[in-house]
């Protein structure tokens, strides 16, 4: 599968469990969304098991890795606490990328990045143990350039940048001030050398405004809006868009 555009697309697909989780058919199928994605184009799959498996569950892990066996180019990314139930599954899959998210047990999505100052000497062994695992390392991060270097000391790979506060800005008089907060973030990673990535609240409409500002997004990880406008246009005609406004 080649990139034709400059910021990969992995696509989360908790909310197609979330909604199979409502009756015991099985349907929506997860790894049959996956394939769907991926067929039109998506660069990867992301999944964000969480204790309780209110959506995706630890089978379905399994299974996405099964899956993704016959495509070798597309990534794989597990997002979650890694003091939680993140590690174990990391040691048994190796994805291409874990996400480290700050998320307590009862959130019902994530909605801050890493205190780095309080817990980095905690994510430290757990970092290089994925690194040694071939497992690339992403920390989710709010926009706030001086935990950037933190981020770096600590053995990280990556950053997500935590976007929520973009999307909600976007509409409003605050947004330029907004966006130049993740711009500062993105330059503190580039010169820092730490690759950036970006997610929640993505959609089609603030995507390209955000991806045209900021600079060296490598990937965004989409589920909810994306699932949303799937529910409308299919899978791929949806992906299709979102891809438009990688380009």
């Amino acid at each position: 599968m080649a990139q034709s555009h400059l910021t990969a697309l992995s696509v989360n697909v908790n909310k197609v469990a979330l909604l199979r989780n409502t009756r015991h058919l099985g349907i929506p199928n997860v790894v049959r969304a996956a394939l769907l994605c991926l067929e039109a184009g998506a660069d990867g799959i992301t999944v964000h098991p969480r204790p309780d498996e209110r959506h995706i569950r630890r089978t379905d892990v399994f299974e996405l890795n099964a899956f993704l066996q016959d495509w070798p180019k597309a990534e794989f990314n597990i997002e979650g606490n890694p003091f939680h139930n993140l590690m174990g599954l990391i040691r048994e899959v190796r994805p291409d990328q874990a996400t480290f998210v700050p998320d307590s047990v009862s959130q019902s999505t994530s909605d801050h990045g890493w205190d780095l100052e309080k817990d980095g000497e905690r994510l430290r062994p757990l970092i290089q143990e994925c690194r040694d695992l071939g497992v690339r390392v992403s920390l989710f991060m709010d926009p706030l350039p001086d935990m950037i270097p933190i981020a770096k000391s600590l053995g990280a790979d990556r950053i997500e940048l935590y976007t929520e506060s973009w999307a909600t800005a976007y509409p409003t008089t605050g947004r330029d001030s907004t966006l130049a907060k993740f711009v500062a973030a993105a330059q503190a990673a580039i010169q820092t050398e730490l690759g950036v990535n970006a997610g929640h609240d993505l959609n089609l409409e603030n995507l390209t405004p955000f991806l045209t500002s900021v600079p060296g997004v490598l990937e965004v990880s989409i589920g909810h809006a994306l699932i949303a406008d799937a529910l409308e246009m299919g899978y791929a005609k949806t992906v299709k868009a979102y891809l438009s406004c990688l380009g």
